[in-house]
């Protein structure tokens, strides 16, 4: 499971830190009651959500496991690598 990184990338980071940023503002404007304010917090995690998409877009996010195969022929290949390996 380490190799699938679950989201430990730049991408990741900042839209979650973005979005963190927005529900703290959304949660201070519930305390001071601005409803402005609320808006402006969930428009910030929204941003935060769109600046991760187009950062993992522009290859700072997650990227194919080489663990994972494509098909079952694949993994037969190289299964049957595997073996031809050990038994030479």
């Amino acid at each position: 499971m380490a190799a699938a990184a679950h989201g430990h990338t730049p991408a990741a980071w900042t839209g979650v830190v973005i979005s963190f940023v927005g529900f703290g503002i959304a949660g201070v404007a519930m305390i001071l009651p601005s409803v402005l304010l609320v808006w402006a917090g969930l428009a910030v995690v929204v941003a935060g959500g769109v600046v991760g998409k187009a950062m993992s877009m522009a290859g700072m996010g997650q990227q194919a496991s080489t663990n994972v195969y494509k098909s079952v022929e694949e993994q037969s290949a190289a299964r049957e690598a595997r073996v031809a390996a050990v038994t030479a």
